[in-house]
This record gives C-alpha cells, sequence and structure tokens, in this order.
C-alpha cells in the first residue's frame, strides 16, 4: 500500500513538473522550434506511454523486490557500513547518479545499445517531452544495470524512490526548452545539468554529443573532463546529421528505427574510434 502510495504521488509531482515546464517554454522559450510543438509532444508521449508499459512488465518486478531484499539481508556497500538513515540515502542517491552516468556513457560506446538510445537523439527539437522519449529496447535494456545498481550500492526501497522522484525532475529540466538567464544558468550549471549544458549533448557535432553526460549532478562530468561549460550558447543545432527530415521521424519509423540496418553506420560516427573514454 505506502509504495503505491508513493508512486501516485510521484506520478502527480511529475505531472505537474511537465505541466509547468510545458508553459514555461511557451512564455521563455530558449530555442525556435522546427517540427509542430504539439505534433512532437504527441508523439514522444506515444513513445514514452509505450516505452512505461514495457518498464512496468520489465523493471517493477526485479527493482522493488530487489531492494527490498537488499535492506533485510543488509546486502551492498552502504548497508555493510550501518549508516544513519539520511546519510545512507544521500550517498545512495549520489552513487545511483554517478552508475547512471557511467550507464549513459556506454550507452553511446555499445553499439548495440547505442541503437536504442538514438531513438533519444534523432529529436530535431530539445523539450520537456524529449525526457520522457526513451525507446522502450533501451529501458529494457537498463533493467540489469539498474539490478546491479541495487545489489552492489546497497539501495533500500526510500533511497530509489527518492532517487527516482529527483531523476525525474531533473531530466525534465534539463531537456526542457526553458530560457534562464545566462547568469542564474552559469551558477545553477556549477552544481546540476542545465538546458543549455544538455543541449550541447544533443548536438550534431560529434565532439558536442561525447560530453555532458551527467543526468543530475554536473560533477561527474568535471571529474572526468567531460564537461562543455558553454552554457551561454544557444545556436546548437539538436538531433542527429543523418536526421534531419521531419518525415523519417514519424511514430511507427522511429518506434522502428533501432532494428533499421542503416542506424549501424551512426554507431560508428557517434562514438568515434579515435576518441577514449572518459577518464577516472
Amino acid at each position: 500500500m505506502e509504495a503505491k502510495r508513493h508512486a501516485w504521488s510521484g506520478t502527480v509531482v511529475t505531472a505537474a513538473a511537465f505541466g509547468v515546464l510545458l508553459w514555461l517554454e511557451h512564455r521563455r522559450s530558449l530555442r525556435n522550434p522546427l517540427e509542430p510543438k504539439a505534433r512532437r509532444v504527441a508523439r514522444n508521449l506515444a513513445v514514452a506511454g509505450v516505452s512505461a508499459a514495457v518498464l512496468h512488465l520489465a523493471e517493477r518486478p526485479v527493482s522493488l523486490p530487489l531492494a527490498r531484499l537488499v535492506e533485510r539481508r543488509r546486502y551492498g556497500l552502504l548497508q555493510r557500513m550501518r549508516l544513519p538513515g539520511w546519510l545512507e540515502t544521500v550517498l545512495g542517491v549520489l552513487l545511483l547518479d554517478y552508475t547512471l552516468y557511467i550507464w549513459h556513457v556506454l550507452e553511446h560506446k555499445v553499439p548495440a545499445v547505442w541503437r536504442f538510445h538514438a531513438v533519444h537523439h534523432v529529436d530535431l527539437d530539445l523539450d520537456a517531452s524529449t525526457a520522457l522519449r526513451f525507446h522502450f529496447g533501451e529501458l529494457a535494456a537498463s533493467v540489469p544495470w539498474r539490478a546491479a545498481q541495487i545489489v552492489c550500492i546497497g539501495v533500500t526501497p526510500r533511497t530509489l524512490a527518492v532517487y527516482q522522484r529527483l531523476l525525474m525532475l531533473s531530466i525534465m529540466f534539463h531537456h526542457s526548452n526553458v530560457r534562464i538567464s545566462t547568469r542564474a544558468e552559469k551558477w545553477v550549471s556549477r552544481m546540476i545539468m542545465t538546458p543549455r549544458l544538455h543541449g550541447i549533448h544533443h548536438s550534431v557535432i560529434d565532439k558536442e554529443v561525447n560530453s555532458n553526460w551527467s543526468s543530475g549532478l554536473t560533477i561527474w562530468d568535471r571529474i572526468h573532463h567531460t564537461l562543455q561549460p558553454e552554457a551561454t550558447r544557444d545556436d546548437v543545432t539538436i538531433g542527429l546529421a543523418e536526421y534531419r527530415d521531419p518525415a523519417e521521424l514519424t511514430l511507427p519509423k522511429v518506434l522502428k528505427m533501432p532494428f533499421s540496418s542503416a542506424l549501424a553506420m551512426i554507431t560508428v560516427a557517434a562514438t568515434p574510434a579515435a576518441e577514449a573514454p572518459p577518464r577516472p
């Protein structure tokens, strides 16, 4: 019952934040859209709906029961340390955020996973709905990684719930098309990922897309020297260079895209062999 209550409250908070961001995007747009917004948002929400259904079947029976097992059997790093509850939650959220940074890098570096993650990157515009636009194959592939995070870190149900809520708010914010003053964004980006910073990660330029990987705190990019702190840039071209025609980005084509042989060539372009992985 408690888990259902948390899930319901999380859905309400997410929906409210999404609505506020859409309103702010209308009032203070960062970039001019290439596609009609209503059509894009509808398509992105349709992709999100399919993915949510798959994730419900694939992850929900794994993550929460596993977190309960971790708490009961005291598996994982944090459970072995016997920390105060608040500190355990804080460290758990930090470690989950860092290991998500690693997973995001792998999504771009491992061709089989990139094929699915590319669906997120082909969007010609960037807004709050893009934060929900992940192919169901990508989310299904992330389930074993999430299970490893929970067991190795020692993530309890409470920590997992706090992290998931913060993560959703964070990714909707930094994918949004909300214009924040340059001075304010420079200050905020010292701590968390922002719309201009994450826009660079969605650039058509390989050097730029292979940067700014963080989903929450920007400290992980700073540690690994993968941060491009050009927070004043508004001229980033969003998407993949090979997919510039909106006619190629209809809902059926987007869902089938990872299984296209043409995407194999883009895998090479997005993960250049000459580029070294992030330094530890």
